[in-house]
């Protein structure tokens, strides 16, 4: 479920980090009295709303819906709503898995509980306001919550597009995202002239060169931050097939690789929501249940890189 806050109740970005240094802390924390018994949420910058911190990347789950059908979806989407979690990442692939998609997401236990985005990837002004009209259409939403462009094609031409669409109130929030490190200095250069509301990227405790400066200027600039490939699309898995979890991985309350990899993530701060890609409600679950309990401090985060650089 949304979480819709008060301005007087919604932590600015800097605030909120603040607040984590003060108790000794980064992110979620690993001290006892930051422990989560229900998925914690973190504020989309001064907009007054906030964010579950476990969503759905629905790629997979998605495009297979012409040949398994709706139901396995359904029960990811139900899952993760039931687990705390709202966020579910999209983007157009053919008319018949996403008129399923719509249907899926016009459940009416689902409709009104899930932050539904999707990504314009065309190039060509009207083509990408035709894409965008298909969508709406088969997602069966007048006004989709945030709207990205993807992996920054025709960046110029459809940021047009998507603030035309914010101000018209068929998009409540725009974006672009990125998931390969050779976009990194155009979205940077995208970032010194314009102030999306959301960034999405990858970062993970394999991929950490966000660090270096993607997330220190989404920091500053307060944007709300996704987080894409927090499993390198299934190549982190593989490296760790057979190698069992560190005994004090317990420490931050660790049960399995894919909470390792997200606790990871989530120990920074700056990051609003993990978008994790699963077609399995039991590992949804799982990947929902990550940031509960302890976190890892700075300590144990060195400790987390250490081990993974030397697998």
């Amino acid at each position: 479920m949304i979480k819709k806050v008060t301005e007087k109740f919604a932590p600015t970005r800097r605030e909120f980090i603040a607040t984590m240094s003060a108790l000794g802390v980064s992110g979620l924390g690993s001290n006892t009295l930051l422990a989560q018994t229900q998925m914690p949420q973190r504020p989309i910058p001064g907009k007054g709303e906030s964010l579950p911190v476990i969503g759905l990347g629905s790629s997979k789950v998605v495009s297979q819906i012409s040949s398994n059908g709706m139901d396995p979806l359904a029960s990811v989407l139900r899952t993760l709503r039931d687990s705390g979690g709202s966020v579910v990442d999209t983007w157009p692939r053919n008319p018949e898995n996403d008129a399923g998609l719509g249907q899926v997401l016009s459940a009416p236990d689902l409709r009104d509980s899930l932050f539904v985005t999707t990504k314009i990837d065309q190039v060509g002004k009207e083509a990408g306001i035709q894409q965008f009209r298909e969508t709406q259409r088969l997602y069966r939403r007048d006004t989709i919550d945030l709207v990205q462009i993807f992996s920054l094609i025709d960046l110029d031409t459809q940021w047009e597009n998507l603030k035309q669409w914010k101000a018209e109130g068929h998009a409540r929030y725009i974006g672009v995202t990125v998931s390969e490190y050779r976009l990194y200095e155009q979205l940077e250069e995208f970032l010194g002239r314009e102030t999306p509301d959301f960034v999405q990227m990858n970062y993970s405790v394999t991929e950490r060169r966000a660090e270096e400066r993607l997330l220190p200027l989404a920091e500053d600039m307060g944007l709300a931050v996704l987080l894409n490939r927090p499993f390198m699309n299934g190549a982190y898995f593989q490296r760790l097939q057979g190698q069992p979890l560190p005994d004090w991985t317990e420490e931050f309350d660790c049960e399995s690789w894919a909470q390792f990899s997200l606790k990871y993530i989530l120990s920074h701060p700056t990051i609003t929501c993990v978008l994790t890609e699963t077609s399995s409600p039991d590992h949804m679950a799982e990947n929902a249940r990550a940031p509960l309990g302890r976190m890892p401090n700075a300590e144990a985060r060195e400790r987390m890189k250490i081990f993974i650089d030397q697998i």
